[in-house]
């Protein structure tokens, strides 16, 4: 066997949404932050992102963290996620996978019956509460970055689709917040499809019609997900973000949550210091609640809290023969949708 690369990750999973995490043979990206190692790889140089995420050597249905060194004192690792369209600023899922993976690998020591992790990402600190026990995190709680609302109420006529009014807000990236009721339908695995299509005609709407910008980092611009909000038979908050190349989150989803509850705090639908549970479209869970209120830059903002499990379950290594004629991968429509140019 001879290979030019060799990767080594570890398979996990955050309430039901993979988030493996490379923990072995990637050396660094330019950039003296996150945030600008994340802006290296959408602006830049791409390809490692197309090695790791891209046929035949990733799959639609995942994403990928980067791990670094932190760059900031204090904080215990830096990560960036890679999925299908690009490297992005956030994620909660994915925060609780390399949690769990760090402590559950000893990358970082586990202390019990809590450790606590700061991770930096581009989108800013996450400190993360690991509780654990005889080796395992048991859950993870993460103090999100602060979120805010950009826009509320806003009207978009969308092609195929007609009227439909969004939220804009963020919550570690930003998003495109849908009632689902607007539609008639449910938030479950049945209508996965027609979600799919919706919020992917949606999201190119937004971004074709709104500026959409973070008022202090670079680089955070337009809109990452759409994520269609409802509630179950319970009233307990159901949502299901809709990602390039057009798939679901199998999570609750961390970052959308916290947009979520920074426009229900906006419209004084809950306070400060109120646990809800939210749930996925395959019924898994997080607790999310608001810590406190906060600012960024001149606009209201608070502070979430996010509360979830994660799995190993396997690892993984991968490398490049230098006959391969696939070295940056491929995707096919077949699974990969035609959702990658959201500007189209």
């Amino acid at each position: 066997m001879r290979w030019q690369k060799t990767l080594q990750m570890i398979e996990a999973h955050a309430e039901g949404e993979v988030g493996r995490v490379v923990t072995g043979g990637l050396i660094n990206i330019p950039g003296d932050s996150m945030l600008d190692k994340m802006n290296y790889i959408n602006n830049v140089d791409d390809s490692l992102r197309r090695f790791l995420v891209f046929e035949p050597r990733g799959q639609a249905q995942m994403s990928t963290n980067l791990l670094f060194p932190s760059t900031i004192e204090g904080a215990d690792a830096g990560m960036i996620v890679l999925q299908g369209d690009k490297a992005h600023a956030m994620s909660g899922s994915n925060c609780i996978c390399t949690v769990t993976v760090l402590l559950e690998t000893g990358m970082l020591e586990m202390v019990e019956p809590e450790t606590i992790v700061t991770l930096e990402t581009p989108a800013g600190l996450v400190r993360a509460r690991a509780r654990c026990e005889n080796g395992k995190c048991l859950d993870v709680t993460l103090d999100m970055t602060p979120s805010f609302v950009d826009q509320m109420d806003v009207e978009l006529i969308v092609d195929g689709v007609g009227k439909v009014v969004v939220d804009i807000a963020f919550g570690g990236i930003f998003y495109g917040l849908i009632d689902v009721s607007q539609f008639g339908i449910d938030i479950s695995p049945d209508a996965a499809r027609k979600l799919v299509e919706l919020g992917t005609a949606i999201h190119r709407s937004i971004n074709k019609q709104l500026g959409i910008r973070h008022p202090e980092l670079r680089g955070l611009e337009g809109l990452s997900y759409t994520m269609f909000t409802g509630f179950d038979k319970n009233g307990e908050m159901k949502g299901a973000t809709i990602l390039p190349p057009g798939r679901i989150d199998r999570s609750p989803c961390g970052t959308g949550n916290s947009a979520r509850l920074a426009v229900m705090h906006a419209r004084k639908q809950i306070d400060v210091g109120s646990p809800v549970t939210a749930w996925s479209i395959i019924d898994s869970m997080f607790e999310v609640e608001i810590v406190k209120t906060t600012k960024i830059a001149d606009r209201p903002a608070i502070l979430p809290r996010i509360k979830g499990r994660g799995w190993i379950y396997g690892i993984h290594q991968i490398g490049i023969d230098p006959t391969d004629p696939y070295p940056h991968g491929f995707k096919v429509s077949d699974c990969w949708g035609d959702a990658f140019d959201l500007l189209k």
